[in-house]
């Protein structure tokens, strides 16, 4: 049985989306975070030593990061299904996509969320210089990176339906948390007409809405 550590409103989330979608047996062991930090709780550091989500034990092993967890379940569990064959022309698209989500596309979102929690932080007198600082860093670093891969993500969808062609796969799983940062944010407007039309499709999909019920209230932090 797949034991998933689940963090709410995490990367978790989409590792209960591709089990459902995997039609796999497994359990759910919830942590909630911290109020005031927003940090998972210390009791993750006893089923990994960085303490964070999402993990997953699956007999004796014991794997962390989603971009991990997600190739690991579809290439051990998938039995062909949710990724291309190892010689069709889709799949390094596909591994591009699967790494993409973590190793670009979440750094500047990222960035900007504690950027913006430093403009409301510290002593009253110490926060305008705060809020200098971070708004130079978004303006000039952080969100003409964000524009600049949504632009890219959106063009990507104009030519095929799904990440890694014309069938959906488990890189539309590992980019689903990228994108619905963004949109939870702010930052998918008129011209990301593709990028909202994908979230409106896998939101509908019954195996995302069976693992909202698995997961708990699902939120992204702001």
């Amino acid at each position: 049985m797949i034991l998933v550590h689940h963090l709410n409103n995490s990367r978790s989330q989409r590792v209960l989306w591709l089990l459902e979608e995997l039609g796999l047996q497994y359990e759910v062991k919830p942590y909630q975070r911290d109020p005031k930090t927003m940090l998972a709780p210390p009791e993750l550091r006893a089923v990994h030593p960085l303490g964070k989500s999402p993990v997953i034990t699956d007999g004796d092993l014991t794997l962390a990061e989603s971009g991990a967890i997600v190739e690991y379940l579809a290439t051990r569990y998938g039995a062909g299904r949710l990724m291309p064959a190892a010689d069709a022309p889709e799949r390094w698209r596909y591994t591009y996509w699967l790494h993409f989500a973590e190793g670009s596309a979440m750094p500047p979102l990222v960035m900007a969320l504690v950027l913006v929690r430093i403009r409301k932080a510290g002593p009253f007198f110490v926060r305008p210089i705060a809020r200098r600082i971070a708004d130079s860093v978004i303006d000039g670093f952080v969100a003409p990176n964000i524009k600049r891969q949504l632009v890219f993500m959106e063009s990507e969808l104009e030519r095929r339906p799904w990440f890694a062609g014309s069938d959906f796969s488990a890189a539309d799983v590992q980019m689903s948390f990228p994108l619905e940062v963004a949109a939870a944010r702010g930052g998918l407007g008129a011209q990301h007409a593709r990028l909202s039309d994908f979230l409106a499709r896998i939101h509908a999909r019954p195996t995302y809405q069976s693992a909202l019920k698995r997961g708990g209230p699902y939120g992204i932090l702001r």
